[in-house]
């Protein structure tokens, strides 16, 4: 797991730096798939579930899983995940795309900071509803809404249990020591509600106001989490 998500890591912030207005998210897609194939390993989101690129990128209004294209925009958040030696790695961040507006940056940096938030309440023995009501705390002290999309367990397989919710929640459960999930908040600075192109994989927001996400994939151990896919500085 620590090298699928240190590969991803070093991916992601490779894709950033192609971040720049007017290259395409099609030239990002093909970048990252050359880089992870080229690593010896293979890009997870191409053929899943008949998913048609190497790499999710979600500009603006689109929340989350947006196909490359020949589309720029303001923001835009790069997804990656690596199948390396038969694990997983999972991670994504938001970028600036040419100048963008103060409360634009405050979206971006209000959703890195509930991500960090989340992890912060990791730990063997807590409750996994305590991720999402951290986030929540902090989100309402800024009017912004809390998409319905969750962060899930990773290793071996792309997606299984536990569910992350990154709201407050009911569901039961606790973290174990050794457990590995992803938790990657996206907010909107408008409504929850969201709709799917005819794609069946972009989901953006119905009243067209923008998002923003951030994903690690950590490590729960006995006394905090460990973040798998910290970012090369």
């Amino acid at each position: 797991m620590r090298a699928a998500c240190e590969l991803a890591a070093r991916v992601l912030e490779y894709a950033g730096t192609l971040v720049k207005p007017w290259v395409t998210t099609d030239e990002i897609d093909r970048a990252v798939h050359q880089m992870i194939i080229d690593a010896g390993a293979y890009p997870s989101p191409l053929g899943y579930g008949g998913f048609p690129k190497s790499v999710c990128t979600s500009v603006n209004e689109c929340i989350c899983h947006g196909i490359p294209d020949s589309r720029n925009g303001d923001i835009i958040n790069i997804d990656v995940t690596v199948y390396l030696n038969g694990y997983h790695g999972d991670t994504s961040r938001t970028y600036l795309c040419g100048e963008v507006d103060e409360s634009t940056m405050q979206l971006v940096k209000v959703t890195e900071e509930c991500m960090l938030r989340g992890i912060s309440a990791c730990k063997h023995g807590t409750s996994f509803k305590t991720i999402g009501q951290r986030i929540s705390e902090y989100v309402d002290e800024y009017g912004y809404s809390i998409d319905p999309f969750v962060g899930h367990g990773i290793g071996k397989i792309f997606h299984s249990e536990p569910i992350i919710w990154h709201t407050y929640d009911y569901e039961p459960g606790y973290m174990v020591a050794g457990q590995t999930f992803t938790i990657e908040p996206t907010l909107s600075m408008g409504g929850t509600q969201c709709t799917l192109w005819d794609d069946g994989w972009t989901a953006v927001t119905v009243d067209g106001s923008l998002t923003a996400q951030f994903e690690h994939t950590i490590l729960v151990t006995g006394d905090g989490a460990e973040i798998l896919t910290m970012h090369p500085r």
